[in-house]
């Protein structure tokens, strides 16, 4: 999923001594325990990169590529994203193509989780489960494996990026119709203006790592 914006001020990483690890990433659980909530959307909004007018003009892409860069940066986020695993117990971790497989599959590994992807049609063999939605100009399709969800598994649904929230949404329809039972949406970024929550099913709670109002 492109991780797109509108314009605002740029954030540049962390600088990084010689020993490779950035000045303002914590390096102990004691001292990542003694950070506050918004001290550690800042450390990780360090290294997320801005690039003005792409992938067109009037557009800022929001890239979390230094982030994936750098490991302590990287564990810090999946630690956060693991906190919020804890609080919402899944049992199955769904990521949406592209970049939702990155932040999906390190999370699920970390966790001892399985992992589903979703993926555009025609990616995935055997069997799968999918369903049509519209986008802005026409529509599109996701398509999810049949196997893993025999047993009504708990899913977290996890992305890069929540923008306008359309792909997000009809991942959760497809999640239901595959017999999942949804408990939350995790995203690394969330673009608060672009209201992207408005269109996610009501209830279910959603947690962002680093938001830009």
């Amino acid at each position: 999923m492109s991780s797109a914006a509108t314009p605002s001020e740029s954030a540049q990483p962390a600088p990084v001594p010689s020993g490779g690890i950035p000045v303002d990433v914590p390096r102990s659980e004691a001292q990542r325990g003694a950070d506050s909530a918004e001290e550690r959307e800042i450390i990780l909004r360090n290294w997320v990169r801005d690039h003005p007018d792409f992938p067109k003009p009037g557009i800022l892409f929001r890239c979390m590529m230094p982030m994936l860069r750098n490991p302590q940066a990287w564990q810090e986020a999946m630690r956060q994203l693991g906190q919020v695993c804890g609080q919402l117990e899944p049992d199955l971790i769904v990521g949406i193509e592209s970049r939702g497989f990155i932040v999906g599959t390190s999370l699920a590994t970390s966790l001892a989780l399985p992992f589903a992807p979703v993926r555009k049609p025609g990616k995935l063999p055997g069997r799968v489960h999918g369903i049509d939605y519209s986008l802005e100009y026409g529509t599109d399709r996701l398509e999810i494996p049949v196997d893993g969800f025999e047993a009504s598994p708990r899913v977290l649904i996890v992305d890069d990026l929540l923008a306008t929230g359309g792909t997000a949404a009809a991942t959760a329809e497809l999640v239901t119709k595959a017999g999942g039972q949804l408990c939350g949406f995790a995203f690394v970024i969330e673009l608060a203006d672009l209201q992207g929550r408005t269109k996610l099913p009501a209830g279910v709670p959603v947690e962002s790592l680093i938001v830009y109002a």
